[in-house]
């Protein structure tokens, strides 16, 4: 229920609030786990979305914090709601977001949500006199651009910046740089005397792990043929993979930073990459790496030459663009996606080891065994679901 307290009620003592929005999410509901296991000084947690899975809200009231669990359904498109949440608030991590790299979801609902809506959480952090913000982008911000321009080991300094006008990236690149830039803006208190607004974003590669849509998609897709997985890539491009876990722990760690007077200043108005020790490899081969121990085959190689794959792709779009006034109709794959899945994008993470202590919580091993054994979960879901259907 809103507002309905999960957990033990927080000790009167100093201590720390924070909103997480989008924290029923793939990421969010990480974010929110990390937070109650690993900040103690932490009294409560308001986390917001739109809508929680029953098992969600379970696994957070599960939790041993003494820190208290506030869940507040609404809409970051609200201002009356975000006011309200943002009452008392120490640090907003800002998750929520519209993701859709595949052009599912109308442009109007992506640019509102994620830019329309992360503008009016910025001016409520000012009107509540929230003073730290950190909010989640992606490496799409960056490209890339062509797959013939590929990134290796790329840091914060020598970062390109994304061409793309499909909406999901562009939505994600004007919400970031309205964050960055809102990074000293003055809160209540005259002349300056409330201090002033700390921002930062975090730009995490490709993630992957237990809940994620995208593989959930993939493996159910592998499941209706015999086990055998999409071909991802047409060419063996190295993308960068990063386990959830790994992402969540990386938005502690810049809480507990911003929060701390003497590191706050190397991140305010920073960006920073977060990607961990998985090994760099193409989508498909991180499907067949999750998935080999299960049966899950590598599909076989194609040859149609990428150059006619994106006249493919352009005419598709044309398609879709003509039959707009009469009919929705969502390409199978465009330009963007293809030059996403088939361009080497690699990133390092030494900035945000350097300026706030990020190294990862889960090793390559343990992300590979955990996100395996969740798709061993899909699979006997599947199998289970077939023998009742022959029944």
């Amino acid at each position: 229920m809103p507002g309905e307290a999960a957990g033990a009620a927080a000790p009167n003592r100093a201590g720390w609030t924070c909103v997480v929005t989008g924290a029923g999410g793939f990421l969010g509901q990480r974010i929110v786990q990390l937070l109650l296991e690993k900040e103690e000084e932490l009294l409560e947690l308001r986390v917001l979305d739109k809508v929680f899975r029953p098992e969600i809200l379970q696994n957070f009231a599960r939790s041993r914090s003494h820190a208290k669990v506030t869940v507040l359904l609404g809409d970051v498109l609200d201002q009356e709601f975000l006011l309200r949440a943002c009452q008392g608030v120490t640090l907003v991590i800002h998750s929520a977001c519209v993701v859709d790299p595949f052009g599912y979801t109308p442009a109007e609902v992506i640019m509102d949500v994620n830019v329309k809506g992360t503008q009016l959480l910025l001016e409520t952090c000012v009107q509540t006199g929230v003073p730290f913000f950190i909010y989640t982008s992606t490496l799409e911000v960056m490209g890339p651009n062509s797959y013939r321009q590929p990134a290796y080991n790329v840091q914060e300094d020598q970062a390109p910046e994304s061409t793309c006008r499909s909406p999901y990236p562009l939505s994600k690149r004007l919400a970031e740089k309205a964050v960055l830039a809102a990074d000293g803006w003055a809160l209540p208190g005259g002349d300056g005397g409330g201090g002033a607004l700390r921002t930062c974003s975090l730009r995490p590669t490709f993630i992957f792990g237990e809940g994620s849509t995208f593989l959930s998609r993939s493996f159910q897709r592998a499941l209706r043929r015999g086990l055998l997985l999409d071909r991802m890539n047409w060419v063996e491009a190295q993308a960068n993979p990063v386990y959830v876990g790994n992402v969540a722990w990386a938005h502690v760690l810049a809480a507990r930073a911003l929060r701390d007077p003497e590191r706050a200043p190397r991140l305010g108005g920073q960006f920073f990459f977060v990607a961990d020790d998985t090994p760099h490899m193409s989508y498909t081969n991180l499907n067949f790496e999750l998935g080999q121990a299960l049966g899950f085959r590598k599909p076989p190689r194609r040859f149609i030459p990428l150059p006619v794959l994106y006249c493919l792709a352009l005419l598709l779009e044309l398609v879709s663009f003509l039959l707009r006034p009469l009919v929705r109709f969502v390409p199978a794959f465009d330009r963007h996606l293809l030059t996403l899945t088939n361009t080497t994008f690699t990133f390092s993470y030494k900035k945000a080891q350097k300026d706030f202590g990020y190294r990862p919580l889960f090793s390559w091993e343990d992300a590979k065994s955990r996100t395996t054994q969740w798709i061993r979960s899909l699979v006997e879901e599947h199998r289970q679901s077939e023998r009742m259907g022959s029944q």
